[in-house]
């Protein structure tokens, strides 16, 4: 058991709620696993508290922290300084305190990019179309890693169109497109489905989509990681397509503010996704 010292790297995720983040027990197993002397916390913090909760770790001595639900615009505005990704993304999930200034980035695109391809080995994010449901803070970010790394084409559905084409103006503004908001997702020539909402989570209604369209080289990935399993996913193996878990994504993504925070750049491996896999299957009893 490791104790904590006077000279402890203090770490943890802000969230609103945020009882049901993997985030502390993914990060304790990096912690003991290369012996560092330091610790991450969840922090539930309310939207109206939420700007003044950051200065105040920053203040207190923390070294960064993550941002989620429902937090992740709220970072990027809170911040002094962001990253260019974080700028493209217009969103920020992991903060740095340095030197009296709050940096903020955004890692979910990076982790659903390395999730995807560690999952669905030889997939390019050039092999076609991309669909893309939802446009929330974690959408806006592997929206824009997916044109980024070469998608020639990225659509967005969302039940506020407007949100969908507020995020495709930004994407533009950045030179980052095409991108086309669509009330109905064009499956046909797609080769990625991406589920960036929470339809299929544990606690809310399915995702209602008929994958029949979909060709047989398509990719279906979800962002919802309790149940691991989804039904989204359950539907895509049924047709014989790669289907890609949520749970990659929030692996990878944590990386970058480990090594930030702890200074150890961590791994991700069988035994880390079993050990976080194990709680997520005693979630879902």
């Amino acid at each position: 058991m490791r104790t904590l010292t006077g000279k402890s790297r203090l770490a943890g995720i802000l969230g609103w709620p945020v009882s049901h983040s993997r985030s502390p027990r993914l990060h304790g197993y990096w912690l003991a696993l290369y012996d560092v002397d330091g610790a991450y916390v969840p922090l539930p913090v309310s939207p109206e508290a939420f700007p003044h909760a950051v200065r105040s770790l920053a203040r207190l001595g923390f070294c960064g922290a993550n941002v989620t639900i429902p937090h992740k615009e709220a970072a990027f505005a809170a911040c002094d300084v962001v990253s260019e990704v974080a700028r493209r993304a217009g969103s920020v999930n992991t903060l740095v305190f340095r030197d009296g200034r709050i940096e903020g980035t955004s890692t979910d695109g990076f982790g659903f990019l390395e999730s995807v391809r560690e999952q669905a080995p030889g997939w390019r994010a050039a092999d076609g179309p991309a669909v893309v449901l939802g446009a929330g803070g974690a959408v806006r970010s592997v929206a824009a890693a997916l044109l980024e790394a070469g998608c020639p084409h990225l659509t967005l559905v969302n039940r506020t169109p407007a949100r969908a084409e507020a995020l495709a103006r930004d994407l533009a503004a950045h030179g980052l497109g095409p991108v086309e908001v669509a009330t109905t997702p064009p499956l046909r020539d797609a080769a990625l489905l991406v589920n960036g909402t929470s339809l299929g989570m544990k606690g809310e209604p399915p995702l209602e989509i008929d994958l029949s369209p979909l060709p047989g080289h398509a990719v279906v990935a979800d962002m919802v990681y309790v149940p691991l399993e989804t039904p989204l996913l359950a539907a895509a193996r049924a047709r014989g397509l790669r289907a890609v878990d949520g749970l990659g994504m929030l692996l990878h993504q944590a990386r970058p503010g480990f090594e930030a925070w702890f200074g150890v750049a961590p791994e991700v491996d069988g035994a880390l996704r079993a050990y976080v896999a194990a709680d997520l299957l005693r979630g879902e009893a």
